[in-house]
């Protein structure tokens, strides 16, 4: 209803502006209501005689009242614009303006917005950390965690550019704010990797080939550096409370957390908006 009242406004304002800007379309519609005025007089001629004169002296009133009215609207250009603008303006301004009704309960705003974040959407760009030795990720502690991990690609270049400065800036966040260094465990992830972790058992991975955001170079498993050492396990509260803090940072960064998954990835994060 509020929208069809807004429909008939808009329609009265773009008509009142043509009549204000048009003569011709003035005088087309004085002379449409001059033709109306006759007509109503003829109908009211066919009336029986007892009621003939009144309806004859309405319709001389009502035609009189007409043009007395549209002379004074052409003789007043300005004063019917102001008007009509009085009329207009205040719905629309109301509609315009106004902001969103908030449901009872509900708290306005948004979450608070990290700066580097911000920094990262102006065009702030990261450089990539350079590639630690192989034997980081082949050490006993590690194999026994991920003991496919030797053939991981850790290629940053491979990885969606987007998704790599996102992942670099929590990198830096977790740095600088957290004292965590992080490492890149695997980025990139080829068809015939992912069909091997996914034959190795569900406790690996589900998804087959082109199931991963891996395939698209849209997500990265990600660990911490302790002492030069890698730690991955869940098991060492250090790492686990560097997990929560990495979830938080990473969602903040708008990516999706495999913490929160029922098959739970702490160090696994993807940009799924951008999923090809």
């Amino acid at each position: 209803m509020f929208l069809f009242s807004m429909l008939l406004l808009f329609i009265a304002t773009c008509a009142g502006a043509w009549l204000l800007l048009f003569p011709a379309g003035r005088d087309a519609v004085g002379a449409t209501m001059q033709r109306l005025g006759r007509g109503l007089d003829r109908r009211w001629r066919s009336l029986n005689e007892q009621g003939a004169q009144g309806a004859r002296s309405a319709g001389r009133g009502s035609h009189a009242l007409a043009d007395k009215t549209w002379r004074g609207l052409r003789r007043h250009p300005w004063l019917t614009a102001a008007s009509l603008l009085l009329i207009v303006v205040p719905p629309l301004a109301a509609v315009l303006l106004g902001g969103h009704v908030a449901l009872p309960g509900v708290e306005g705003g948004g979450h608070a917005v990290n700066q580097q974040v911000v920094g990262l959407l102006r065009g702030e760009r990261l450089v990539a950390p350079p590639p630690l030795p192989p034997a980081v990720f082949t050490t006993a502690e590690v194999t026994l965690v991920r003991p496919m991990l030797a053939g991981a690609n850790r290629n940053w270049e491979l990885l969606d550019v987007d998704f790599s400065q996102r992942l670099l800036l929590v990198f830096k966040i977790m740095r600088e704010q957290h004292g965590y260094d992080m490492v890149l465990l695997e980025g990139y992830r080829s068809p015939e990797r992912q069909n091997q972790l996914a034959d190795a058992g569900s406790n690996v991975t589900n998804a087959r080939a082109f199931q991963s955001y891996h395939q698209f170079g849209l997500a990265g498993d990600c660990a911490f550096l302790r002492d030069g050492k890698l730690v991955i396990s869940e098991r060492d509260p250090w790492a686990m409370r560097g997990y929560q803090l990495y979830g938080q940072v990473a969602e903040a960064a708008g990516l999706t957390w495999g913490g929160r998954w029922k098959l739970m990835d702490f160090g696994h994060a993807e940009l799924r908006s951008r999923r090809q």
